[in-house]
């Protein structure tokens, strides 16, 4: 029979970091406390953080065999839960991999909630790692203690610190967010709804640049628009003003090549204020920006593997999906609650505009990888006030001239 709640506690440790090394991982019934599963293993010569990820890895391995649908781990290493938790970066190379790997584990996991616990609170996971490294050594293995312990672990940061008050924000966010608030829970209908009580997005990728045709990675460089970019904004402030001739607000990310696309369009709609919206800027590409992608593929394999593979992973020195998902998420609730029955033009870029795409047909993230957005095309999404949404067009250019 599955076992659908389990807790989770791994470790793991490097005689020399680097040097020997070995993971223990240790899964249990939360209730009891009986342990469920063991695993553990020298894995050659690595670094304690690459072993603590390994051990992660390993205990959620486990937790899916059994069949569990709810898990809580926890682990003594501070550095792997707050990157698990989305709060630190991963800036080795050597560890985005593996927390790749984690995070695809964990989308296989209706709940996974990551916790610190001290090392005291952890020396069953611990004894297991230490017992690996012991036989592959060939030394005598020790006593593997085996603790009933499945007390609350305490909160990683504290109460008053940075990373808590942002917790507590996203917390209070999913608290107060109904069964009918959300698109990918919100009761399915065919029946038409009147567009008149719904929040109309006309969502706008800026301009082309130089860089588009050259197919770099521009995050938050303010690289302007191209002679073709602006005849672009041109034609899509035209095609907006035709689709929308009464329009409440037009924001912009603060780029350059989104405010100058906005400011075409705000001017065929009646010479409108253009208001930067920090939230709707793009993802930041860190060390990648200005780079190709053939370029980034050559450099950086490893990361841009783990990227490509976990919306939690960010580019070294960059923002992760994950991150500005969140921002997405806030930016949508704020126009939802400021423009009912209104209808809102927002200029952003490439990233921003496909998570609320994702987000609004409840889709998942292999999304992100598949949808084109041309640059200057129009998508077009309703949101209601508990949560429909009806998503119109997406990446419209019939607008700009064939190529």
């Amino acid at each position: 029979m599955a076992v659908r709640v389990v807790v989770i506690e791994a470790d793991g440790g490097s005689r020399g970091n680097p040097g020997p090394a070995g993971y223990g991982a240790v899964v249990r019934d939360p209730a009891s406390g009986e342990v469920l599963l063991e695993r553990a293993e020298a894995i050659g010569t690595a670094t304690n953080n690459v072993a603590e990820y390994r051990g992660l890895i390993a205990g959620l391995e486990a937790a899916a065999e059994l069949g569990a649908v709810e898990v809580d781990a926890r682990m003594d290493s501070k550095l792997v839960v707050e990157q698990m938790c989305g709060r630190w970066q991963i800036k080795h190379p050597g560890l985005r991999p593996l927390a790749a790997r984690a995070a695809a584990l964990v989308d296989r996991f209706d709940t996974v909630r990551f916790s610190w616990i001290p090392r005291e609170r952890n020396r069953h996971a611990d004894a297991l790692a230490n017992a690996a490294m012991d036989a592959a050594a060939g030394k005598p293995s020790r006593p593997v203690a085996a603790p009933v312990d499945v007390a609350p672990s305490r909160p990683v940061a504290a109460a008053d610190s940075p990373a808590r008050a942002q917790a507590r924000e996203v917390a209070a966010r999913a608290a107060t967010r109904t069964a009918g608030s959300d698109p990918a829970t919100t009761k399915a209908s065919w029946e038409p709804r009147p567009t008149f009580t719904a929040t109309r997005l006309i969502l706008v990728r800026h301009g082309e640049t130089e860089w588009t045709v050259q197919h770099r990675y521009a995050g938050r460089a303010d690289v302007p628009l191209s002679e073709s970019g602006q005849a672009q904004a041109r034609a899509t402030a035209t095609r907006v003003a035709a689709l929308a001739p009464s329009v409440a607000a037009v924001l912009s990310s603060p780029l350059s090549r989104c405010t100058a696309t906005a400011e075409a369009i705000a001017g065929a709609l009646g010479d409108l204020p253009v208001r930067p919206q920090d939230d709707w800027i793009e993802c930041d590409f860190g060390d990648w920006d200005g780079h190709t992608f053939a370029e980034v593929r050559d450099r950086w394999p490893g990361e841009l593997d783990a990227w490509l593979a976990s919306t939690r992973i960010a580019p070294p020195g960059g923002e992760s999906f994950t991150e500005v998902g969140q921002r997405v998420d806030r930016a949508m609730a704020a126009l939802r609650e400021a423009y009912p029955g209104e209808t809102v033009v927002v200029v952003s870029h490439v990233s921003p505009i496909k998570l609320a795409l994702r987000d609004a047909l409840a889709a998942g993230d292999a999304f992100l990888h598949r949808l084109y957005l041309d640059a200057a095309g129009i998508s077009v999404l309703d949101m209601w006030p508990d949560g429909g949404v009806a998503v119109r067009s997406v990446n419209d250019t019939a607008h700009l001239p064939a190529r």
